[in-house]
């Protein structure tokens, strides 16, 4: 993949004994040692990552933990006190930290946006002329920047409001036009510092939706701040967690919910439900690891309920259930079936784990088969293993 941004050793200080300060990072010392000795106070220290271009990299933190003080200083409202912070241009990485005022101001324009907490609309321009005021700064023409700034406004839904200001729209649609300000200036990288936690849980959940069919669509590079795992979860592709400046822990949702790299990160995730980020690909066991008669049939399952007949490319020629034979139906067809069906259900690596319970509870706990697209077998998914990644063990 190729990377979009880059933190490298990444220290931020705030305060006037800053070279102190970095001395005492490099010994060692915490947040609090630092301030009781120097004054300063660390935002950051020895940050290091990499955010692919087209993944949404969530930041994640306790208030204080550096994550906003991070995301700053890719557009350099923050000044870095040591190390890089490369951003792509074209084929070239330009370091943020050391790039003269003219590239400074190039990257702010073309190639990275923001979206804050609040929305910072001018009160005395309308929807179109909010969204349009990043292209107007730049000297946009007007014909190029209101066409640029209509179809922003038909992406986010907003098309019909563009004569309205601020204070008639509700709170959801103002950090729409956020979005769309954030948009028009059609930037490769977008920076999103907690922007929907202003908002009632309704509106965050839907807009989080629709920040994602947005994605689908635009391909963006997102650096996205929160505080609420559930939302990071639910829109990350990676998840950064931070603690007193320091990158504690990064990977997928999946690797954060079930392979936490110490107590900090364990604590952080105990009381989030697996079932909202786990999928079939993450619990199942691969065809290798099931028990293989020597006539060619595959048990599905450690209890030897269900197996399967393989053809030389891996395709189901038949299936026994009870040493009775059965029918193989989707997960997705699950509610259309009554309860205890004798069917064997399947899946496909991407299918939640939540449909596959459910699968299992109508069919008394039976294995779930899993298919890749091309029809082939690739391994199940027992009662036993659902067990394993839901208590995490």
């Amino acid at each position: 993949m190729t990377v979009a941004v880059e933190f490298r050793n990444v220290d931020i200080v705030f305060g006037k004994d800053t070279a102190r300060a970095l001395d005492m990072i490099d010994k060692g010392a915490t947040r609090d040692e630092v301030l009781a000795s120097t004054g300063a106070v660390i935002g950051c220290a020895g940050a290091s990552l990499a955010v692919s271009e087209g993944d949404i990299s969530v930041l994640m933190g306790l208030s204080g933990s550096g994550k906003s003080t991070l995301l700053r200083a890719v557009n350099r409202l923050n000044v870095v006190s040591r190390g890089e912070v490369l951003v792509r241009d074209g084929n070239d990485m330009i370091d943020v930290v050391n790039c003269n005022d003219a590239t400074l101001r190039h990257l702010r324009q073309k190639k990275v946006a923001m979206v804050f907490q609040q929305f910072g609309l001018l009160p005395w321009r309308t929807v179109e002329e909010n969204v349009g005021f990043g292209l107007e700064l730049a000297g946009v023409p007007e014909a190029e920047r209101r066409e640029r700034v209509a179809r922003q406004l038909k992406l986010v839904g907003l098309q019909q409001w563009a004569g309205k200001y601020a204070h008639e729209l509700s709170g959801g649609m103002q950090q729409r036009v956020g979005l769309a300000r954030a948009f028009a200036t059609e930037a490769p990288i977008l920076l999103m510092d907690e922007p929907f936690s202003a908002l009632d849980p309704l509106i965050r959940t839907k807009l989080q939706d629709e920040l994602l069919q947005l994605q689908s669509e635009l391909k963006k590079t997102i650096i996205f701040v929160s505080h609420d795992l559930e939302e990071a979860l639910k829109i990350g592709t990676t998840i950064t967690i931070m603690e007193g400046g320091h990158i504690i822990q990064t990977g997928t949702p999946e690797d954060i919910v079930l392979k936490p790299q110490n107590d900090y990160v364990r604590d952080f995730i105990a009381n989030v439900n697996p079932l909202s980020v786990l999928t079939a690909w993450n619990v199942m066991r691969m065809k290798h690891e099931l028990d293989h008669d020597a006539d060619g049939w595959v048990w599905l399952d450690r209890r030897a309920t269900t197996r399967f007949r393989l053809d030389a490319n891996d395709l189901v020629v038949a299936a026994e259930r009870n040493g009775q034979p059965a029918d193989w139906v989707s997960c997705e067809d699950v509610e259309k079936l009554p309860e205890d069906c004798s069917q064997v259900f399947w899946a496909t690596p991407g299918t939640p784990l939540k449909t596959v319970m459910l699968a299992m509870q109508r069919s008394q706990t039976a294995p779930v088969a899993l298919f890749d697209e091309q029809s082939r077998f690739v391994g199940s998914i027992g009662i036993r293993d659902v067990l394993t990644a839901v208590l995490r063990r």
